[in-house]
């Protein structure tokens, strides 16, 4: 059944087309991502589609009683609230309901009260509450925040960073569970680790609809079904995730190219023909005249613009980069715990680890503006560090593109070599048009390509890269892989995007937390292969404790043991027969506040054997239910150890 159908829809800006023409339809529970170039319209067609912008031309249509949520590159949360209140705010019909019954409960306490009216209005209350997901929906919800890297869900929202507000704009979406979640670049500033749970999530728990607009390919080719390219201002559908697409699109290519060919060979011939003749008399040579002058004027296949990045790493001495036992701190909060590394010619390391741990601070370390706590830090003589930060800082958004790559220059130095501005940026694909441009005006991807052309002209050898991915297209992700691949340099790489480190990466630095950081040789995906056959392995180690003399020395492993001890086998045993007693107290006093005869009795009344506190059984109810998920939750977290 669709959610959203769009027909014909066209936008353009200042004159300057984005697209037309684009018509499609996303059905219940399909999940459909979306790619194309910065610029190709596709933050602006889920603006369109989620009813934050108009279009100029087409139309979109709703299914009645849908409900659509939209996650921007940059949301905008109410300062001032905490974050639990924010999300919750995505269970409105749920919250009225909740708090109907509670309201319902306390005005039973009063002695005046009609009960029999309002024991009736509280079962129907109870019972909308269990049609809109049942009594657990508010844990559910502080449990989605936890998993998204909130881990006090009390905080104000004024006092969390850009990322961690994404993150909360996640939260409240996937808590609210629309009909169709339009989700702009949702991996932006989220740690691995977060978005392979984010990844779950959508796979196997979310039930609406997705439209995903990412350059995640991982993401991409994990959760969707469907991809919808936007390209020169036209849409295609692929049926399939990201590789079945690029397969697709590969074929769909070559055969333009084939055709492409036989145009130009029909072209030769029909120049020969126009070369021979001194002039077309009869009806057959006009139209034969009229074929050859109209495929003359077709401009053929569009060659689709990919941006050129090029450097040529300044010369490397011996010593490169040498930290030796060394110890970071920030807000008195070990980061880096004693770490000895060796960067050697041609090496790219990608730095991987949750948020918080300390990555963007060991580059700041590196470039001398955070102080080590104890060790040493030592950058080669000839060592010439290129920083890019994840913020894209340092631009003017009142200065043009070529202001902001060159200044005042006409020429910029590239690889030993004087390269005219205009030329240097069109490789970033900035024609002498758009130089011009404010930077205050661009999109993320084009501030991105920007401090990339700005970077990429200063004299460096070791690059120092934090989440370099961010905003950019595909086609530009794919110039900057082979870019780095190809660098005579270092690289030092921060970096979220598991399929940009499997192409790039030679090592991964591994931040673990409390301080640990770990150098893994290879590629992510033989990171993340030798990690989880580790874990695999320490929840296989026997319970007892192996003879000391038995036992060979062994090297302290980061992550802790996981199988069961005694006590938690125990306590598994015992976990049904407490879940089945909190529920059944929860059944037992639901069904006494839902009694008349519980309401005739009343506080401090003297002629009835009994007096009935309301508002504490309530309490009660409240408290039963809380200890019945919390135990159900803990069994749920044991049987799941138990049978790795």
């Amino acid at each position: 059944m669709p959610v959203i159908d769009c027909t014909q829809l066209s936008k353009a800006y200042a004159h300057r087309p984005i697209f037309s023409g684009v018509s499609f339809t996303v059905r219940s529970g399909e999940r459909v991502g979306v790619v194309g170039n910065n610029g190709s319209g596709k933050s602006t067609l889920g603006r369109i589609l989620a009813g934050v912008e108009e279009a100029d031309g087409g139309s979109v249509a709703k299914r009645r009683g849908a409900r659509v949520d939209y996650l921007p590159q940059e949301p905008r949360l109410p300062a001032g609230r905490r974050v639990s209140d924010v999300v919750l705010e995505s269970l409105e019909a749920w919250g009225r309901a909740k708090q109907r019954h509670d309201d319902l409960t306390a005005a039973l306490a009063d002695p005046a009260a009609d009960v029999e009216r309002l024991v009736a209005e509280q079962a129907a209350a109870g019972e909308e509450v269990e049609r809109l997901g049942g009594w657990e929906r508010q844990h559910e919800a502080e449990a989605i925040v936890g998993h998204l890297g909130i881990a006090d869900p009390t905080r104000l929202i004024d006092t969390l960073s850009g990322g961690e507000q994404r993150r909360v704009a996640i939260a409240r979406i996937l808590v609210g569970e629309p009909d169709l979640a339009i989700l702009d670049e949702p991996t932006n500033h989220l740690d691995v680790d977060t978005i392979e749970w984010l990844e779950e999530y959508f796979s196997s728990r979310f039930g609406g609809a997705l439209l995903l607009i990412t350059h995640d390919r991982y993401v991409l080719d994990r959760v969707t079904s469907r991809t919808l390219e936007l390209d020169a201002g036209t849409l295609t559908s692929y049926a399939g995730g990201y590789a079945v697409y690029l397969e697709a699109r590969a074929e769909r290519q070559a055969h333009a190219e084939r055709s492409e060919r036989n145009r130009q060979n029909f072209l030769r011939r029909e120049l020969e023909w126009l070369r021979r003749q001194p002039k077309a008399r009869t009806t057959k040579q006009k139209a034969r005249l009229g074929r050859a002058h109209g495929a003359i004027d077709d401009p053929g296949l569009r060659r689709e613009k990919t941006a050129d990045l090029r450097i040529t790493a300044e010369r490397l001495g011996k010593t490169i980069l040498e930290l030796r036992g060394l110890r970071l701190a920030r807000e008195g909060r070990i980061l880096i715990d004693g770490l000895d590394l060796a960067l050697r010619r041609g090496e790219r390391i990608g730095v991987v680890g949750a948020n918080g741990t300390g990555k963007t601070s060991l580059l700041l370390a590196l470039l001398g503006e955070l102080a080590p706590e104890a060790g040493t830090l030592s950058l080669g003589k000839n060592t010439k560090p290129g920083y890019l930060d994840q913020a894209r800082s340092g631009l003017d958004d009142a200065a043009s593109i070529r202001e902001s790559v060159a200044g005042d220059q006409a020429m910029v130095e590239v690889g030993g070599q004087s390269v005219a501005v205009g030329g240097y940026l069109e490789r970033f694909l900035f024609d002498h048009a758009t130089q011009r441009m404010k930077v205050g005006v661009l999109s993320g991807g084009e501030r991105a390509r920007v401090c990339l052309a700005r970077l990429l002209c200063e004299k460096t050898n070791l690059l120092l890269l934090d989440e370099p991915t961010n905003d950019l297209d595909v086609a530009t992700l794919g110039a900057l892989e082979s870019m780095l691949n190809d660098f005579g340099g270092s690289a030092l790489i921060v970096s979220h995007d598991r399929w940009f480190l499997d192409r790039v990466a030679t090592s991964i630095l591994a931040f673990e937390g409390d301080g640990r950081v770990e150098l893994h040789r290879g590629t992510y995906s033989d990171y993340r292969e030798r990690r989880d056959a580790e874990v695999a392995s320490t929840r296989r180690l026997p319970a007892e404790r192996p003879d000391a003399s038995d036992a060979a020395p062994a090297r302290k492993t980061s992550k802790p043991t996981k199988k069961l001890t005694w006590a938690e086998e125990r306590e598994l045993e015992g976990l049904f027969e407490r879940i089945e007693a909190a529920e059944g107290e929860a059944e037992r006093l639901a069904a006494r506040l839902a009694d008349p005869a519980t309401y005739r009795a009343t506080p401090g009344a003297t002629d009835e054997p009994e007096s009935v506190d309301v508002a504490a059984l309530g309490r009660d109810l409240e408290a039963a239910r809380d200890r019945a998920a919390e135990l159900l939750e803990r069994w749920e977290e044991l049987e799941a150890r138990k049978g790795d």
